[in-house]
């Protein structure tokens, strides 16, 4: 495999079938999953995956209270990838970003067959999610090998394929946050001084993680305004949290956009719906963070799907831009939130 040099990278954009211009980007999902497995390693191990989905019970699972569901967890299925990507495009979208990564079972060849199929991009990412999937063997390993392995993923070729990442993450955190994935994070950021690729966070449920990620970022001399911080929606519901962390000069991403309960399962907190995401973005223009801001729909529930009754990765594109416009969002700001912020961050540095 040929390595790609950071010289050769900047100004470019990689996607899955390649390094590309990124004016061809497009509107873009920035933090979404197409083949997955994010089922906890106890889920994976029992025998009981849930009942059959259909549409008579996809509200009552979406809504949470069937909890016995690690069937909704896993999606392998490239035809019916295929599907919902077709519906996708057709809604006006071109890019997506899939970061399914280490301990998430990542498929990159498969990756690369579904952006060849449907005439889409797509840039994947890499790195290790939170501590509990990760392999055990990550326990004694240090920040610069994590670097190494990360700077690999980016320039050869991720997970034995040569299907190169473009773009770190989701670097998975807890709250407490774990010395682990500290240093697997220390790692991704060393990674993205080397590669000039993005780095994307999964922060841990408290709200006060999303900034102790921000100071750690800062702490390391590391770029912030390279680094996404992903679940904003399900972590900060206060304006003045979410104006502080946008100030640290992080990337805000809202990518739980089609979640329109309130009940969440993982946590008690009240979900909040679209109409609130677009006030809290409304509000971090306000605060002059246009730039600092991206959306998504992070779509790793079966259910979520078009095919099983769920609004799909077309939703944004469908509904969600129609909402911003009625709700006074300029032709400006809808392009730099879904063209212009997540091509400037996909692009090398």
């Amino acid at each position: 495999m040929t390595r790609l040099t950071r010289d050769a990278m900047r100004g470019r954009a990689q996607t899955v079938l390649g390094v590309i211009d990124p004016a061809e980007l497009g509107p873009t999902l920035m933090h979404e999953h197409l083949i997955w497995d994010i089922r906890t390693p106890a889920m994976r191990a029992d025998p009981d995956q849930g009942p059959e989905i259909t549409l008579c019970n996809c509200f009552a699972i979406n809504y949470g209270r069937k909890r016995k569901l690690p069937g909704n967890l896993r999606f392998r299925c490239e035809p019916t990838a295929l599907a919902e990507l077709a519906l996708m495009r057709q809604a006006g979208g071109r890019t997506m970003v899939e970061l399914t990564c280490g301990g998430l079972d990542p498929d990159p060849g498969a990756l690369a067959r579904l952006a060849a199929e449907s005439g889409l991009h797509i840039v994947m990412g890499c790195g290790h999610y939170v501590h509990e999937y990760q392999d055990p063997a990550n326990a004694t390993r240090g920040p610069n090998d994590f670097a190494r392995e990360i700077i690999d993923q980016v320039q050869l070729g991720a997970w034995g394929t040569d299907v190169r990442a473009g773009i770190i993450g989701e670097i998975g955190c807890q709250a407490p946050w774990t010395e682990q994935e500290q240093r697997v994070m220390r790692g991704a950021l060393l990674a993205m001084a080397e590669t000039g690729a993005a780095v994307n966070v999964h922060p841990g449920r408290h709200p006060d993680q999303p900034q102790e990620v921000a100071e750690f970022v800062r702490a390391a001399g590391a770029d912030p305004s390279r680094v996404i911080i992903s679940h904003i929606d399900r972590t900060i519901f206060d304006e003045a949290r979410i104006l502080r962390l946008a100030d640290s000069g992080v990337v805000i991403e809202f990518d739980l956009f089609g979640q329109e309960q309130s009940y969440y399962a993982l946590s008690a907190i009240d979900m909040p719906n679209d109409a609130v995401r677009l006030r809290l973005i409304r509000a971090l223009i306000a605060r002059g963070h246009l730039e600092r801001v991206v959306i998504s729909h992070d779509i790793c529930y079966r259910t979520r799907l078009s095919r099983w009754g769920g609004h799909g990765y077309g939703h944004i594109f469908d509904n969600v831009v129609p909402l911003m416009r009625e709700r006074g969002f300029t032709d400006a700001e809808v392009e730099a939130i879904v063209v212009g912020n997540p091509r400037r961050l996909l692009t090398f540095v």
